[in-house]
């Protein structure tokens, strides 16, 4: 079976790539088959929640996914409250004062990955394990567990850190540890959020509440990983007491509204985004710290990226064709270094604990928060 592109993992990355190639027969090869869930949405909300940039959203709204996730399940970013870890420092921005609807939108996995899994117009090998990848002149072949062999000019790996496609594709990444794990749980808050994301840098720890619909909020804390143990298996009282203190009881007392879970902070960056027939995107290319909110909206943009390059290539030409892959790497190279660069600083930055440099990085949040003009630089930034 011969194809113009395998997409290898059907995650939010991989199954918007799949989505957004347009004109091309696609294979989209998954560990599981993803059943939509049934009936009304359940009144609970995922842990795993995402900020979505507007760049990023309006690319969803261009392949016909964004239309598909119930509008109870969305929840526009208004205003943005960062403080620093002295009690007193802090950065606000807010969407009315940059002239733009939201900084963000606030959505859940299951409904982001029920959007784009519907009227998916690619063949779907799922459940599939890929067990050998070898990639000829003219063409990448893909056998599967199954005996069943793939054909394609082109094999994208958006599958993950632990990228099958890049170790078949000999594309090294380098990897290190932050030492940290998130802890994710949802709350119902006594006092509204307004529609306001809150963070909170601790010295090393940062935590995060992201509006949910109704008085519901999401929490992001990086930890040392084994503080990240300890407070994801405390009993659900003891939890909320925690995030009340943690967040100075930003909105009032918290009730929990499902089970805490935590998973470990890794960064990796690997060599190259493409090679011979293959490019890499999402985790298979980059893992950032969650600080920044940042990593699904660089993973979507590779897949916007990727996407408009092959869109835009000359009659004629392969998919898989070198010069149109470097065309990919290129446009990815710089944002993704900066943001990588960028996030890595903030976590040196206020993990240092230095009393001189603690000083300066929370005068920096004061400073900032007192210049319209830098704010405004910084929320364009952030949209693409």
């Amino acid at each position: 079976m011969d194809y113009d592109l395998i997409v290898a993992g059907a995650g939010a990355v991989g199954a918007s790539l799949a989505r957004a190639a347009r004109g091309l027969s696609v294979a989209l090869v998954a560990h599981e088959r993803r059943v939509p869930r049934p009936g009304p949405p359940p009144e609970t909300f995922d842990a795993r929640i995402y900020a979505l940039s507007p760049g990023n959203v309006a690319f969803l709204r261009s392949i016909d996914a964004w239309q598909a996730i119930p509008a109870s399940r969305l929840t526009p970013v208004h205003a943005m409250r960062i403080f620093g870890d002295d009690g007193a420092s802090a950065i606000e921005f807010d969407a009315y004062r940059a002239g733009v609807p939201a900084l963000a939108w606030i959505v859940e996995d299951a409904a982001l990955q029920d959007a784009l899994w519907s009227t998916l117009d690619a063949e779907l090998f799922a459940p599939a394990q890929c067990e050998k990848l070898v990639f000829e002149h003219e063409r990448a072949v893909l056998t599967l567990s199954d005996g069943r062999k793939l054909g394609a000019k082109l094999v994208v790996g958006a599958d993950g850190a632990a990228s099958f496609v890049r170790r078949q594709a000999g594309i090294a990444a380098a990897e290190s540890d932050y030492g940290q794990a998130a802890v994710v749980a949802n709350f119902r808050c006594e006092k509204p959020h307004a529609n306001v994301a809150y963070q909170w840098f601790q010295g090393g720890p940062v935590l995060a509440l992201l509006p949910l619909p109704g008085n519901q909020v999401s929490m992001v804390w990086s930890l040392p990983s084994e503080e990240a143990g300890r407070v994801a298996g405390l009993e659900p009282g003891a939890l909320c007491a925690h995030v009340e203190a943690a967040s100075r009881c930003a909105l009032g007392a918290l009730s929990l509204s499902g089970a805490a879970r935590s998973f470990a902070l890794r960064r990796l960056a690997a060599r190259r985004l493409a090679g011979p027939r293959v490019a890499l995107a999402g985790d298979a290319a980059h893992v950032i710290h969650p600080l920044a909110g940042q990593g699904l909206n660089l993973g979507l943009q590779d897949a916007r990226a990727l996407a408009a390059v092959l869109a835009a290539r000359e009659p004629g030409r392969d998919p898989g064709d070198a010069r149109l892959l470097r065309r990919y790497e290129r446009s990815r190279a710089e944002p993704i270094l900066a943001m990588d660069a960028v996030v890595d600083g903030l976590f040196a930055l206020f993990g240092a604990r230095s009393m001189a440099v603690a000083r300066a990085r929370n005068a920096g949040l004061n400073l900032a928060d007192r210049f319209p003009v830098l704010k405004n630089v910084l929320v364009r930034r952030a949209m693409s």
